[in-house]
């Protein structure tokens, strides 16, 4: 667990750990925005203290988000496509490109 959020769970959350935080995170200070911060940092570590709860006994860490061992081709080099047959179903075309609406006028 990061070190900051340890040091949230340990203590109340005060104005020098908001500013602290918003320093961090190189954000400007808004007195009007402060209340709510407050309350939103104050309902992540509940639970967070709430996760602390579950028993994650043998449980295995999550290395990755995704299983890279599935769903993913070998990559290899082939030969190019040949224009002239990359072209042949283009309904406007030049002699080597394709040719697409204006989208964006100067």
């Amino acid at each position: 667990m990061p070190i900051i959020l340890l040091h949230l769970l340990t203590m109340e959350i005060t104005d020098d750990m908001i500013n602290k935080l918003l320093h961090l995170a190189r954000l400007a200070s808004v007195p009007e925005n402060e209340t709510s911060l407050r309350a939103d940092l104050e309902k992540m570590v509940a639970f967070i203290e709430q996760l602390n709860e579950l028993n994650t006994k043998d449980v295995e860490p999550l290395l990755y988000l995704t299983d890279t061992q599935t769903g993913l081709r070998e990559d290899y080099a082939a030969a190019p496509i040949d224009p002239a047959v990359a072209l042949s179903n283009a309904p406007v075309r030049d002699t080597q490109y394709f040719k697409v609406p204006t989208v964006i006028k100067k």
